[in-house]
């Protein structure tokens, strides 16, 4: 039944336009809201994704008072087109929706806020060059970092609980990052405001008294998070660096990534993060990452639990991984739960730790459930699959555990796996508690295999078949083996 459903879901994929209902205002009514549905295959039951259309009308950041790059002073140029985006995001909301035009050429600019309808579109060669000044992203917004609600710096570009949104075209995102770069480190004041943090969100804390951006903590914004948002699409643009994780979607529903360049090689640059959220497609897209490349989370702790919101129905398909930490992540902020997600056809052309990679640890509980991979493959890498939980990085020493509490992870699915030179090929640490359940490995082939094969331990139900390699070791010697 599922392999029927997934070959029909291929010939209904062909976009339809649908009809919302009428968008008023004080003036009188404005045309409809339309979308374009998308039918996704998945070895899960995928909603259908409603794509937003947008009115044809533009509104040209020049026309607002906008300033191109070197027109004036830099100052005056980021306070300018500030304003600019403010005042054309406000007219295109008041207008029943449309696009807000970024010409060819450089803007310097800090902060863009998101209203709802409104699809930010970067013509070819159009540059948004943001500030590094932190307090250009004053004041404090509603955010989150590493999974715990704060107000801290906002976003470079955010939207909070808006409806039909959208970036695209073939323009950029260039953030300037020398400061940025400063606040990579972690010095006692940044470590003393993560303590806050967890305390804050470990014994409720109203989110309102969780300001977080003030004097040393330094904090990084993320360059883009959309925040309890719904019908998304980020479509062709580029990203040249960011001071924290790069794209970030956190408790949206129903949005489309595709044709994207992401290259940021800072400190916790992510590529695309996924917290919180469900039914998104991201496809098409190279990412050039410091950090992971596609992360599901699902939020760290007490907020997570409260809010019980999982990631869920997430289909990654068609991507290429420059370089990056892993092709798809899961966690290590995960308490509210991942489930329902699908990648294939997807490919790392550098070397990646893992292609595929579950973390987690005795704070977070929550759940991992239904994880497919099919179709990868990687030039080099340290594991195909591994799975730990026992990460929990800086925070290890620096706060004791209020709440211990296990993951359950269980049916993950991998195969039809290539990969010219690996350090091993699977290995799963479980917890005794709550033991690893149901993982099936098929079809994976390592040219080379310098360690291990199978590394495993609080494990039950790993079945694994027709695992290949050519060479084994570093003695030279030429090894085929096949198992079932």
């Amino acid at each position: 039944m599922k392999k029927i459903f997934r070959l029909l879901t291929l010939f209904l994929s062909v976009p339809l336009t649908l009809w919302a209902g009428n968008i008023s205002k004080s003036d009188g009514e404005v045309p409809a809201v339309r979308y374009d549905s998308v039918w996704v295959a998945a070895p899960f039951e995928m909603p259908r994704l409603l794509v937003p259309v947008f009115p044809d009308r533009d509104f040209n950041i020049v026309d607002f008072g906008a300033k191109k790059k070197g027109s004036d002073t830099y100052d005056r140029c980021v306070k300018a087109n500030t304003l600019a985006f403010e005042r054309a995001m406000k007219a295109c909301n008041e207008a029943g929706g449309g696009r807000v035009v970024v010409p060819a050429g450089s803007w310097e600019t800090g902060p863009i806020h998101f209203a709802s309808n409104v699809n930010l579109h970067l013509e070819k060669d159009a540059w948004l060059c943001f500030t590094d000044n932190p307090e250009a992203y004053l004041p404090a917004v509603e955010t989150t970092w590493e999974g715990f609600l704060c107000y801290n710096y906002s976003p470079l570009i955010y939207a909070y609980q808006c409806e039909n949104i959208a970036i695209t075209g073939e323009g950029g995102l260039s953030p300037k990052m020398d400061v940025w770069r400063t606040w990579f480190s972690r010095p006692q004041a940044h470590l003393d405001a993560l303590k806050k943090i967890y305390y804050w969100t470990s014994y409720n804390e109203p989110l309102e008294n969780r300001q977080i951006a003030v004097g040393e903590s330094h904090l990084r914004p993320h360059l883009l998070q959309f925040n309890q948002c719904k019908h998304i699409l980020l479509e062709n643009f580029k990203i040249r660096q960011a001071p924290f994780w790069t794209i970030h979607m956190f408790r949206c529903e129903n949005g489309v990534a595709r044709g994207l360049d992401v290259s940021a090689h800072g400190h916790n640059n992510d590529g695309i993060d996924l917290e919180m959220t469900r039914d998104f497609l991201v496809e098409n897209c190279t990412f050039d990452q410091g950090d992971d490349a596609v992360v599901l989370k699902s939020g760290s702790n007490h907020d997570a639990w409260r809010l019980n919101q999982p990631t869920q129905n997430i289909v990654i398909r068609h991507c290429t991984i420059k370089k990056g930490h892993v092709l798809l992540g899961v966690g290590s902020e995960l308490s509210g739960g991942v489930r329902n997600v699908y990648m294939y056809d997807c490919f790392a052309t550098g070397r990646v730790l893992n292609l595929f990679y579950l973390k987690t640890n005795r704070r977070r509980g929550g759940f991992i459930d239904h994880i497919y991979m099919e179709k990868v493959g990687a030039n080099e890498m340290e594991r195909a699959m591994a799975i730990d939980t026992d990460v929990l990085y800086q925070w290890k020493n620096l706060v004791p555990t209020i709440k211990d509490t296990v993951t359950t992870i269980s049916n993950i699915y991998m195969r039809d796996v290539t990969c010219k030179k690996a350090k091993g090929i699977v290995q799963l640490n479980g917890d005794a508690d709550a033991p690893i359940r149901n993982v099936q490995i098929e079809n994976l082939h390592v040219d080379s295999v310098s360690t291990f094969i199978e590394n495993n331990r609080n494990v039950e139900g790993f079945v694994s078949r027709n695992i290949t390699f050519d060479w084994f070791g570093n003695t030279g010697e030429k090894i085929y083996q096949f198992k079932e």
